[in-house]
């Protein structure tokens, strides 16, 4: 018996066949890589890199410029095994230098120790998740790599991102931060077409778990690759997904956080 076709695959070669953007095309590209090289010059600093398809197009891009860019994983504990192992793969097969660093406590015991999963456990202080999962481990990338990051943040993903690129009428995606840092967005006007069409014409490998999560029936404007559960997406259907495709993952969680089977 013949298997069907992925559709995932004649999608991606349709994309490839697709003429880029005016944003993502050849005289766009070469000034990104111009940009990125400045960048890397003044600031030094590294790749922010999730897993997700768009920090692998930067990744991409920034490697073009500089083959050996530091590579820095917030590693949360609670993502996707997938993920884990796409990292791993990906950093042998491209020789990455990469930085695994850690939420500090992990992101399952703030979880825990916040009270908001337990129906018993006493309700403890409001947790800043963004200062757990993305400032304190950026604060210390930056201490070791210097003060300049290149991110994925797209400026269509959400208004707020819209206002952080566009405030004080600046478009060109830097963000300078008030401790000194500089994040540039090198794709942060891009649509995410733009993303999967980059993806599809230079072959790039990508995570696996958006094969799963289209196999499940996600819509794709909800594949995300981010933390398993931080508090985050979960009116979207997250968890259930997750207890889809992950159940024994599932499971593991909610002997710890049980207040999540109410959410699926």
């Amino acid at each position: 018996m013949v298997n069907a076709p992925d559709p995932g695959l004649d999608l991606a070669m349709l994309r490839g066949l697709r003429a880029p953007s005016a944003k993502a095309g050849p005289r766009a590209a070469a000034d990104i890589a111009a940009r990125i090289e400045a960048h890397l010059a003044r600031h030094d600093g590294y790749v922010a890199f999730s897993g997700g398809k768009d920090s692998l197009v930067v990744l991409d891009l920034a490697r073009r410029v500089e083959p050996e860019v530091p590579v820095v994983f917030f590693d949360s504990g609670l993502d996707y095994p997938e993920t884990y192992d796409y990292l791993t793969e990906l950093a042998h097969t491209w020789r990455l230098d990469l930085h695994r660093i850690p939420t500090d406590p992990p992101l399952l015991q703030v979880l825990t120790d916040s009270g908001h999963w337990d129906h018993c456990a006493p309700v403890g202080t409001p947790v800043d998740l963004h200062e757990v999962l993305i400032t304190a481990p950026a604060r210390r990338a930056h201490a070791l790599l210097g003060p300049g990051e290149l991110w994925g943040v797209r400026a269509d993903e959400s208004a707020a991102r819209r206002h952080l690129y566009t405030r004080d009428s600046r478009r060109d995606g830097i963000i300078t931060r008030a401790d000194g840092t500089t994040a540039y967005g090198p794709i942060w006007n891009w649509t995410t077409e733009d993303v999967w069409t980059h993806i599809a014409r230079h072959q790039l490998p990508v995570n696996p778990v958006y094969a799963k999560l289209r196999e499940l029936g996600v819509p794709e404007q909800q594949h995300r690759l981010s933390h398993l559960i931080d508090g985050g997406h979960l009116d979207r259907g997250r968890l259930t997904w997750l207890r889809r495709g992950w159940p024994t993952l599932f499971e593991q969680l909610a002997d710890v956080l049980p207040r999540i089977r109410q959410l699926t």
